[in-house]
């Protein structure tokens, strides 16, 4: 049945959130006659944001990366926004709304789109000032503040009360200031709506790991303020937390105050009463988002909430659409550790079969839910490894491509097990649940010429809401033929290595000026550290200088490694492992005066844990005095030189590796790559320096110095494979300068030597060519950007100690107290020096 409002008139829309915002962009689209006017009513003072990623604001407290493109609807004559304007009551008599200030604004049509406000439970001690929700920008700026002064008061611990996605987020928040987080569940498990028990409580596990305490089937009994500023949290075990704030994250309800007092039905559990239409009792007032209970279900996803918008916009322009069965499927990383779930997760239908892989030492759970006949796939849950979810949630509610336990073993995802691929997905299977789009509509997208991401994303607006599905969106190009471009990103059509060359060839010293020239738009998370690695790979700028700070990452932001707890490493260089006493005191002294936790790493340094932000700069001048400087460990550059005690001590020695360790450190130091690069000098075959599992290995033998190069330790071990042998001291640094400089050239973003040689063309011999046999006429070039570099290199710690400008960025906060601060207090636990609040990790091997 086609509406009566087709006509067109005049929309008011209360509420600007992500969803009213969809619902505007979607009238605009379509309303190609302009029939209607849009007035959208706004009671907080920032337009639509993105509220789903409201965690990262506390990662850069920049309210304008959140806003949500388009917001201001500028140059629309037919949409008004209007901001902090709150309505108080509808007239359905006069089809009126009336404001805080007693305007009225008459309607043709009324679409609510509240949203919901966050429920704070009736907890005696709930209305303290210590207390706050999680729902707005300025409810983290408040937790912001309390957090401060928190961090450095007597209890530097944050509590939150809720351990759902909400929750969890704000517990990443809390951890973010320095605080030490509790997370308090009423339910028997973290994530209770998506997760089952199993899944759940691996979840919670890895959480306890990071060093959050987890308490679960517990409730909150009471809050009450201490005489010192803090507050006593009392759990229904009997368990009392000191705690300097209280986050509740315990659920949402929706608003609809507004339709109760002006008598519209309202469902039983909350929300405004719609249909499939998403239209309430009253013909001319629609609801969407959270705040609609459409046939008497509330939907506190964006997806469901932007299928909603669409609706709505469809029936005001003549359209008959209807709101479809909702996908509830979520997938997160919450505190670096992947969670998903999808369709009937939890196993509710009549007689379904499970299939689950619990690996509990690689910390991953994977269940599928099954039809009674196991032909069809109903949902499933992932929790450590949600790789699968692009593949698996379109297909819910169609056949399997085979043996479901191959789906999700280990390494199932594989395009050769069991024909699990996009290519077995049909038609129909629903890519991007948050706008609907199917893989039919993108492969006729692509059929008609979008030959990349952005263009599928401006084609279908797949990808353009939660982004969970652009992965997905790649292998459908490629299955469907279409080469795929090496931009960057979406604002640079060039690859990194063209990037490079661009500047080389340029001498483009600012990421404004380049993207002016070669690219587009203002940037973001993606070509911002490139260009900044490439800005410090070819001149010996500081990094910190001018416009370059903005552009660097947390650790190069700081010149330190940020930890867990929110407090900074610090690591001073020691070239081939090789250091005076004078220097051990020193260091030894530093960490005692500034009751720092201290490691001897696996690259023969020392690491002094738990500096707060303001103490760095005294910590480097330390140093600095002491003939000390960084070890760039917060940098994609140079690491350490690893070496062996050499021939100087060692029978089996052939060479000096320690002094060889120390000159090609000290040559290397502060240069700039696409990933970090270790090194490792040993004296002799026998290896002691783990030379080959490095990205540059150097062994000696009788006649000299073998080189290796493009190995790797970690996740994906390689060894380093000979590029040349028994080499003379000049001939092996002139190799590793033309090696280290092909590489910085030619790499993409993030990839270690090891990749970039198993993706190069020709491989090794390739590499041998150039760098041996100089097949591209460019070892002059290489050489001389490395001497360069050598004699441009300055102590970075350095030259932030002679710069005002740049010391004034290291303070934790603003007017921050010079007080030592308690999360980095350290105590004994079984042998182990531990910081307070966080949890011993021990190892289980299997027999």
């Amino acid at each position: 049945m086609r509406s009566d409002s087709a006509r067109g008139g005049h929309v008011v829309v209360v509420g600007h959130g992500m969803v009213g915002h969809r619902f505007v962009e979607a009238m605009r689209s379509r309303d190609n006659e302009g029939r209607w006017r849009i007035t959208v009513l706004a009671e907080e003072a920032d337009a639509a944001y993105d509220r789903v990623g409201l965690t990262a604001y506390t990662e850069h407290w920049d309210r304008s990366r959140l806003a949500l493109p388009g917001n201001d609807y500028a140059g629309d004559d037919l949409v008004r926004l209007r901001l902090g304007v709150r309505v108080t009551h509808i007239d359905r008599a006069d089809k009126a709304v009336v404001t805080a200030h007693g305007e009225r604004i008459d309607y043709d049509a009324l679409v609510l789109a509240t949203g919901s406000y966050a429920f704070v439970p009736p907890v005696p001690g709930h209305d303290l000032p210590a207390c706050h929700v999680y729902r707005t920008l300025d409810d983290l700026d408040a937790i912001r503040a309390d957090a401060t002064a928190a961090s450095a008061g007597s209890a530097p611990v944050g509590v939150v009360i809720g351990g759902g996605l909400l929750g969890l987020e704000a517990a990443n928040a809390l951890r973010s200031f320095g605080l030490h987080a509790h997370v308090v569940e009423m339910a028997p498990r973290l994530m209770a709506q998506q997760l089952d028990e199993a899944g759940g409580a691996l979840l919670g596990r890895m959480i306890t790991a990071l060093g959050i305490d987890v308490h679960v089937g517990v409730g909150t009994s009471a809050i009450a303020a201490t005489g010192d500023g803090t507050v006593a949290v009392t759990l229904s075990d009997d368990t009392v937390i000191e705690s300097g704030l209280v986050i509740f994250a315990a659920g949402v309800r929706p608003r609809d105050e507004l339709a109760r007092d002006a008598g519209l039905e309202i469902a039983p559990r909350g929300g405004v009463l719609t249909d499939t239409s998403c239209a309430t009792e009253d013909r001319s007032i629609y609801a969407i988002g959270e705040v609609a209970a459409i046939e008497g279900r509330c939907y506190g996803l964006v997806g469901p909430g932007y299928t909603s918008a669409e609706v709505v916009a469809d029936r005001l322009l003549g359209g008959a659409a209807e709101f479809p069965e909702a996908d509830m499927s979520t997938k997160l990383k919450l505190l670096g550790v992947d969670v998903a779930s999808f369709g009937d997760a939890q196993g509710v239908t009549p007689d379904c079969l499970e299939v689950v892989v619990n690996d509990a030492v690689n910390q991953t759970y994977a269940k599928l839910v099954l039809s009674d006949d196991a032909t069809t796939l109903l949902g499933g849950i992932l929790v450590g490894d949600a790789s699968a979810y692009g593949i698996l949630r379109p297909m819910v509610g169609e056949p399997l491509p085979g043996d479901p336990l191959a789906l999700i073993a280990p390494n199932g995802t594989d395009s050769g097990s069991a024909g699990l691929g996009v290519g077995a997905l049909p038609p129909a299977a629903q890519i991007c649940s948050c706008n609907s789009v199917t893989k039919d509509q993108l492969t006729k997208a692509i059929a008609d010429g979008c030959a990349d991401v952005p263009a599928l994303k401006r084609c279908t607006a797949a990808g353009t809401s939660c982004g969970s599905c652009v992965p997905l969106l790649k292998k459908l190009l490629e299955a469907e033929g279409v080469e795929q471009s090496k931009a960057l990103c979406e604002h640079f059509d060039q690859s990194r290595a063209e990037l490079f060359e661009i500047v080389s060839a340029t001498r483009v010293r600012t990421f404004s000026g380049l993207i002016q020239k070669f690219g587009r738009g203002k940037g973001c998370d993606i070509c911002k550290p490139v260009v900044a690695s490439i800005l410090a790979s070819t001149s010996s700028d500081h990094i910190l200088d001018g416009e370059q700070a903005s552009l660097q990452d947390s650790n190069d932001h700081f010149l330190a490694n940020i930890q867990r707890n929110g407090s900074y490493s610090v690591v001073p260089r020691v070239p081939g492992g090789d250091i005076t006493p004078e220097q051990l005191i020193l260091i030894g002294e530093i960490a005692r005066d500034f009751n720092l936790y201290t490691k001897i790493t696996g690259g023969q340094r020392i690491d002094m844990f738990g500096a707060r932000v303001d103490q760095l700069p005294e910590i480097w001048r330390r140093l600095v005095d002491g003939g000390m400087e960084s070890g760039h460990a917060y940098g994609k550059a140079l690491r350490t030189v690893k070496s062996c005690v050499g021939s100087d001590w060692c029978r089996y020695g052939q060479q000096d590796s320690v002094q060889m360790a120390v000159d090609l450190e000290l040559r290397y130091r502060g240069l700039r790559a696409p990933h970090k690069i270790k090194m490792g000098v040993s004296g002799c075959a026998r290896e002691c320096a783990e030379a080959r599992s490095k990205d540059v290995g150097v062994i000696a033998t009788e006649h000299g110095w073998n080189l290796y190069v493009g190995g790797n330790g970690g996740m994906t071990p390689r060894h380093a494979e000979l590029l040349a042998g028994d080499l003379d001291g000049e001939t092996l640094v002139r190799y590793i300068d033309r090696f280290l400089m092909f590489y910085i050239r030619t790499a993409d973003r993030l990839q270690r030597t090891a990749s970039w040689l198993e993706a190069l063309d020709g491989g090794l011999d390739h590499v041998r060519d150039v760098v041996c046999r100089d097949s591209l006429g460019l070892a002059a070039e290489f050489e001389e950007a490395m001497a360069r570099h050598v004699a441009g290199y300055a102590c970075e710690w350095k030259g932030v100690l002679g710069d005002p400008d740049k010391l004034s960025r290291f303070v934790s906060f603003v007017n921050a107290p010079e007080v030592p601060d308690p999360t980095v207090e350290f105590t004994k636990r079984s042998g182990r020096i531990v910081p307070i609040g966080m949890p011993e990790i021990r190892k289980v091997h299997q027999k």
